[in-house]
């Protein structure tokens, strides 16, 4: 998996917020943008306590999808998201 570890080498090589969103922007079509942001969103919404099923009513996702981020979480990831 050398190119998943080419591209957090890349990410994290970025130095500023505009670079950043220049850089997703060329990267990623409309939709997957709206995905990454749909996920984070999930994340956000356990963290603050939200019941899944209301989190996948809210934003138009399957359970199952949000029970996925709960279990990422569980993992201990996503532990700088607030």
């Amino acid at each position: 998996m050398s190119n998943f570890n080419d591209l957090t080498r890349i990410l994290t090589d970025i130095d500023s917020e505009s670079e950043m969103t220049n850089f997703l922007n060329g990267l990623l079509t409309p939709k997957e943008r709206e995905e990454f942001v749909r996920r984070l969103d999930i994340i956000k919404m356990l963290k603050k306590g939200m019941p899944q099923h209301t989190i996948a009513e809210k934003l138009g996702v399957g359970v199952a999808t949000v029970t996925r981020g709960s279990k990422e979480i569980q993992m201990g990831r996503f532990k700088n998201i607030a």
